[in-house]
């Protein structure tokens, strides 16, 4: 038999709260920042300080909201296109 997960009920996802989630972070960068983001792939911004900076500016804008309305934050992964090669 096993145990029952003990993290797995306190979880706010799962109590009906709203979160807030960000808006297409590719879409962003490309046209709004100027980003040129090869094949769509944001994960390449992880690999220098200018791309890491864009990356925190561009969450700061939902975290903030998310803050004002006292909800939580889904935060997206720049790297959903990222692979080891």
């Amino acid at each position: 038999m096993f145990a029952k997960a003990k993290y797995r009920e306190p979880l706010s996802q799962r109590d009906g709260a709203l979160f807030l989630t960000d808006g297409g972070i590719e879409t962003t960068l490309i046209f709004q920042d100027g980003f040129d983001l090869p094949y769509f792939a944001a994960f390449d911004l992880l690999r220098d300080a200018k791309g890491r900076a864009a990356l925190m500016r561009y969450y700061e804008r939902y975290i903030a909201i998310a803050k004002a309305d006292r909800m939580g934050f889904v935060l997206e992964s720049p790297t959903w296109r990222a692979r080891a090669d």
